[in-house]
């Protein structure tokens, strides 16, 4: 019984730190970056475990761990499918030149993506494309919110989106792209572990909410990075506030 309550537990530790992050600065807020990615991966590979089996939590590390590393250690090498960029040596240990931490950070906001279009949407084609999507349009609040605290920063940052400079327009559709891949992937090796919305879903579910309303906020209130909190309030609410109504729709299923 105590295990149900692990999710809720590592979400709240999650969510303090994420709190914490406006009101810390340069060596400390890097740290803390690194400790809200801990938390946050975590959270969705103990979820996946204890709500979905071996089987959905194996199927996340190989896809979006092993796969997130892949795809940034090509991006880095090559400029694809992101751009050419490069990373600070601000986020810890390197492999191949890019951050461990960082494909940590697509698992973390992988699993809470697929799980929301689990009910979203009913046929595969269509959730692969929502969570791809949401989780490509996360990256509209990630990158501005990195970018400033020169995490990493693009060789040539330009067409980039109004407002919102030093991030190429390529890079989001290089997430999208990837994130599409990733998704269709997840499925298919998660099969029937992670195929049908569950009750155990509502702490991902909690997460996927949170992290779009509290990144609109930071961004137009704490951060100073109001472009971006409009860009991301549209793009990521598209995908996201659809969630919402099919809550309301499942709410004793829930409890």
């Amino acid at each position: 019984m105590r295990a149900r309550f692990l999710p809720w537990a590592l979400l709240g530790a999650l969510v303090l730190a994420q709190i914490c992050y406006p009101l810390t600065g340069g060596a400390a807020r890097a740290r803390l970056t690194v400790i809200t990615v801990l938390l946050g991966v975590a959270f969705s590979l103990v979820h996946a475990l204890l709500a979905r089996g071996p089987r959905a939590a194996g199927a996340l590390l190989l896809t979006a761990t092993l796969g997130g590393f892949a795809v940034e250690a090509i991006g880095v090498a090559t400029g694809f499918p992101f751009g050419t960029y490069e990373y600070s040596g601000r986020l810890g240990p390197r492999l191949l030149d890019v951050p461990l931490i960082i494909p940590l950070a697509w698992t973390w906001m992988a699993w809470p993506a697929w799980l929301a279009a689990l009910r979203v949407a009913r046929r595969r084609l269509t959730r692969v494309v929502v969570a791809g999507a949401g989780l490509a349009a996360w990256d509209v609040f990630l990158d501005p919110q990195m970018v400033a605290e020169r995490y990493w920063e693009w060789a040539d940052p330009t067409p980039a989106l109004p407002g919102v400079p030093g991030i190429p327009i390529g890079n989001y559709l290089g997430w999208l792209g990837f994130a599409l891949v990733l998704m269709a992937a997840l499925s298919a090796v998660a099969g029937r572990a992670a195929s049908e919305p569950l009750a155990s879903d509502a702490p991902a579910l909690a997460l996927w909410l949170w992290t779009y309303a509290s990144s609109v906020l930071a961004h137009a209130v704490f951060l100073g990075l109001p472009a971006s909190a409009a860009w991301g309030a549209v793009l990521m609410g598209a995908a996201v506030l659809p969630l919402v109504p099919r809550l309301r729709a499942t709410t004793p299923a829930l409890r």
